[in-house]
């Protein structure tokens, strides 16, 4: 029983484990954190030394280093090693101490650049990564086959049960609102919440605005990843294979840009024209993940675009230094 269960969520404190958080306070689970001044994950000794003393029933591996097109760019080395160190000491740490269910979140730049969409979980290393953040894919792909390795190797004989869950793009409370280095949602609701404010009469947003791209609020990740944590072990091995276990979370449909921005337009009560910069670039033409195997095991994100982007404001005005 969850309510039973000591659990252990490392990143609490970013979007996604903060969110964990919330939804496993809902149920009143014993849950343990750690501040990154508290543990650094990257430090073998000490993360074996947390464990040892904690002894955590299950773990949200929620922690990782992250960042935009410019810090994946810039800081290559940073990105690629920093996130296969926390994920793999703490992987190991949870199987030296007994540690029997462990989720494991990673992200869509798993996949192909070029991946038929949308993106189903059989496209994992079938072509080449997008460069930009080709470092922290590959990291985030490791985290996979560590969890697919050690049930593998210990599945039968320690009862060892580590699941990963792959979202698409989140937005959402603890979200970044930097100018410069945050992702679309976050970035457009400062950008016409400050035009609306200095009475802007437009607004000029990337590219031809055609793109689509497929969001998720990061509650529905967070009631995701305690739902799937929660399946019998039965029922994710029949949806899954043992090199081949991650799920994707997604909210079922995608967006385009000028459709994304318009709705955050309505929400900020921007009334100003929108235009599109077509000498910038566009991205991918479509990015979409396939949830139909988290559908068939009975979960459906619950939160639409324009309720989430709602909350997403809220949260801004609320915190708009983030």
């Amino acid at each position: 029983m969850i309510e039973e269960s000591k659990i252990y969520v490392a990143g609490h404190r970013g979007m996604v484990g903060s969110a964990i958080i919330r939804q496993l306070k809902q149920v009143n689970a014993r849950i343990v954190t750690r501040t990154h001044a508290e543990l650094d994950l990257t430090n073998q000794a000490a993360v074996q030394a947390f464990f040892a003393q904690e002894k955590p029933d299950h773990v949200y591996l929620a922690a990782a280093k992250v960042g935009g097109i410019h810090a994946n760019n810039t800081y290559p080395a940073d990105f690629i090693y920093q996130n296969l160190m926390m994920q793999a000491n703490v992987i190991e740490a949870a199987f030296r101490n007994g540690v029997q269910k462990l989720l494991f979140l990673g992200s869509s730049c798993i996949y192909p650049r070029m991946a038929p969409q949308p993106m189903r979980e059989d496209a994992l290393l079938t072509g080449t990564l997008e460069p930009t953040n080709e470092p922290y894919a590959i990291a985030k792909i490791a985290g996979i086959k560590l969890c697919e390795s050690y049930n593998r190797q210990y599945g039968s004989s320690h009862g060892v049960d580590y699941r990963s869950v792959m979202p698409t793009n989140l937005y959402g409370p603890g979200d970044n609102y930097h100018p410069e280095n945050s992702h679309v949602i976050p970035a457009l609701i400062r950008r016409f919440h400050e035009a609306k404010l200095a009475k802007a009469p437009s607004v000029a947003i990337w590219g031809t605005g055609t793109p689509r791209r497929e969001f998720l609020y990061v509650d529905d990740m967070a009631a995701a990843s305690v739902y799937v944590m929660q399946l019998p072990k039965a029922i994710y091995d029949q949806h899954t294979t043992p090199m081949q276990s991650h799920i994707n979370v997604g909210s079922g449909s995608d967006v385009t840009i000028a459709e994304v921005a318009q709705a955050i337009a309505q929400t900020v009560c921007y009334t100003g024209h929108i235009e599109f910069d077509t000498t910038k670039p566009d991205g991918p033409p479509r990015k979409w993940m396939d949830s139909s195997r988290l559908n068939k095991l009975g979960w459906q994100a619950q939160v639409n675009l324009l309720e989430g982007l709602a909350r997403a404001y809220q949260d801004f005005l609320a915190y708009p230094s983030k």
